[in-house]
């Protein structure tokens, strides 16, 4: 399964609408993401990131949440492993 998660813009190269890419924070993890398809956001912003492109923008709170439900979902995993 694939999911597309949140992240926070930290800058963004280019002016071209169709080839500008941004640096994506997830969580202390950066990494490029095409915006062509969220030309309205800026640094700051967080989008919803899917196999390198930003699909649409999300506000900070909705992010937290995501982040969350990873959290707890990656905790689950682990009771899982350690489990008898």
């Amino acid at each position: 399964m694939c999911l597309a998660i949140p992240g926070k813009i930290e800058s963004i190269q280019g002016d071209d609408p169709l080839t500008r890419m941004g640096k994506v924070n997830f969580g202390g993890v950066l990494k490029e993401a095409c915006l062509a398809y969220v030309p309205e956001a800026k640094v700051g912003d967080y989008v919803i990131v899917h196999v390198g492109f930003a699909l649409s923008r999300v506000d900070e709170a909705e992010a937290h949440k995501v982040f969350e439900y990873l959290k707890q979902m990656e905790e689950l995993a682990e009771l899982k492993e350690g489990g008898p």
